[in-house]
């Protein structure tokens, strides 16, 4: 099976597990595309690890919106889902842990760093596409899905410890905000980056998300 079969058959199992607005296929794309842009800046650089990791990196995602414990990590259950896959499609065994790892190692909860080129830009990709105006956009995709509110009536302290769990997985996603989201995710979104370009993409972007949410915080107070 050539390198391009395996890709549409990868392709077409992810448009099928993937049916939340915020984390479909249009999300897999963008990701995708960020992983070519941020690649080109960068070194030795396996593109056969990197593309299959980027389009399988949120295989567990829907999965994960369903659980109502918090237990349930789409990172680490994608990376087990992914080596089914993976398997199936006859990749070899080196390459199947490596992609693994990139998977496991994308999301900041897991507590599992990116230790390859490969997991760092997709990692950098990944939270690329939470900021700026497509990660407003998301936001309020994903606000609208779980019929969250804009802003939450309690403290922001109150609310991590009666709504998260360890790594800060949420245990109810109905409850969570955009603002929530804003305050303990976005803004340190860019800190946490590896690649040169990666970071440089991600000030621009963050900057513009600040200004949209400190308009709107007027605009519910009622001051503009």
């Amino acid at each position: 099976m050539n390198i391009d079969t395996k890709y549409n058959e990868i392709l077409e199992i992810v448009e099928d597990k993937l049916t939340c607005s915020a984390h479909n296929l249009d999300h897999v794309f963008r990701v995708y595309k960020l992983c070519l842009l941020i690649a080109k800046y960068e070194k030795d650089v396996d593109m056969e690890i990197l593309i299959p990791s980027a389009l399988l990196h949120d295989i567990a995602r829907v999965e994960e919106s369903k659980d109502k414990s918090g237990k349930v990590d789409h990172a680490i259950l994608g990376s087990e889902i992914a080596d089914g896959i993976l398997r199936k499609l006859e990749y070899e065994e080196e390459k199947i842990q490596k992609i693994k790892h990139c998977i496991i190692a994308h999301r900041f909860r897991t507590g599992n760093e990116p230790n390859s080129i490969e997991a760092k830009i997709l990692f950098d990709s990944d939270k690329l596409d939470a900021i700026g105006a497509t990660g407003i956009a998301r936001t309020f995709i994903l606000a609208g899905q779980f019929g969250q509110r804009l802003i939450a009536d309690e403290p922001l302290k109150d609310y991590l410890e009666s709504n998260t769990v360890e790594n800060g997985r949420l245990k109810d996603v109905s409850k969570h905000t955009p603002f929530v989201e804003y305050e303990v995710k976005f803004k340190k979104i860019v800190d946490r980056l590896y690649t040169d370009k990666a970071r440089e993409i991600g000030k621009e972007r963050l900057m513009f998300m600040g200004e949209y949410f400190n308009r709107l915080k007027l605009e519910i107070e009622g001051v503009k």
